[in-house]
């Protein structure tokens, strides 16, 4: 019954990684037309923070934390969600979420260059080839007329980029880094310290700020599902797939996520689907496969295991 059980988990846990985070561009390009970017993704990440601290304390986890290990979290939650998630948001509203999505699907090329200049790890031949693919992919895509011709989509282009070099720098960190044992409350401190560097910047930049009550409903259903679903549920079925299946397994979501946003921005957005997209998206995410075939998987082996230990500790 508990092996039935758990392969019930795994499954509800894989759907959420899929469908749930690759949702999350459609629900922020919603929630970006209305609301600052900046304020946006600050205001789900800190919501989501308190709300984790809370689920925490209820089922009886210690959420105290050494100095070194609070330091560490805010790193992280800096790396990963404040530049890594917030820029984003930020750089949706000069771009459609389906591309977003596809452009952030090359972020495993971005670790296996980081992992090469870094720590001078050796790129396979495999590797080589899903390097090549991915460049080629990423040209095809950013390279067309009606993405150049927009305004300022260029510039959103190269802030997704910056966004992959901080996601994928944050991926090594925390790999080295002494992190809370118990991923919840690991998961807890990086999103409530990402959206308070979010929101600090919100106010430096001098963002206008609106009460909830006075948002259209569908910017306010957007970030209740950002919150509960993006924030809450998918990154804690992520941290959960971490501990109990490889990390090939769940890196699968990089070749879903793209498809699903891809999906939902073309039927609710009216987001415009090219034919050379389709083929970027075909050759960059074979790109990425070739990066993530177990054949290649030697070279992220070192810092995706400690990953996985981290998480490993019984609740």
């Amino acid at each position: 019954m508990k092996a039935a059980s758990n392969k019930v988990l795994i499954v509800l846990a894989f759907i959420a990684i899929y469908v749930i985070w690759g949702s999350t561009y459609f629900l922020n390009k919603i929630a970006v037309t209305e609301l600052p970017p900046f304020m946006l993704a600050g205001l789900r990440f800190v919501t989501a923070g308190i709300i984790a601290f809370i689920i925490a304390k209820s089922i009886g986890l210690d959420i105290k934390v050494s100095k070194k290990q609070f330091i560490n979290t805010s790193i992280a939650g800096f790396l990963f969600l404040a530049i890594g998630n917030g820029f984003v948001v930020w750089a949706l509203k000069y771009v459609d979420s389906g591309f977003a999505a596809l452009e952030m699907s090359a972020q495993p090329l971005i670790v296996l260059l980081l992992l090469r200049i870094l720590e001078g790890k050796k790129i396979k031949f495999m590797s080589f080839i899903g390097v090549g693919l991915g460049i080629l992919g990423i040209y095809l895509l950013v390279s067309q007329n009606t993405v150049s011709n927009k305004e300022n989509s260029l510039v959103g282009i190269g802030v997704i980029f910056l966004c992959m070099i901080s996601w994928a720098y944050a991926s090594i960190f925390v790999s080295k880094a002494k992190l809370p044992k118990h991923f919840f409350v690991n998961s807890a401190y990086q999103m409530f310290m990402g959206g308070i560097f979010l929101l600090t910047l919100s106010l430096t930049l001098g963002e206008q700020w609106t009460a909830p009550n006075t948002w259209q409903t569908d910017t306010q259903l957007a970030l209740l599902a950002l919150i509960l679903l993006g924030s809450i549920v998918a990154f804690t079925s992520f941290n959960y797939l971490l501990r109990v299946v490889s990390p090939e397994k769940v890196a699968t979501s990089t070749y879903v996520n793209p498809i699903i946003a891809l999906f939902l921005g073309w039927f609710f957005l009216e987001e415009h689907i090219t034919l050379q997209s389709i083929i970027a998206a075909a050759i960059l995410l074979t790109g990425v496969y070739f990066i993530n075939t177990k054949k290649t998987l030697l070279i992220f082996s070192r810092f995706s295991s400690k990953i996985g230990k981290k998480y490993r500790e019984e609740m």
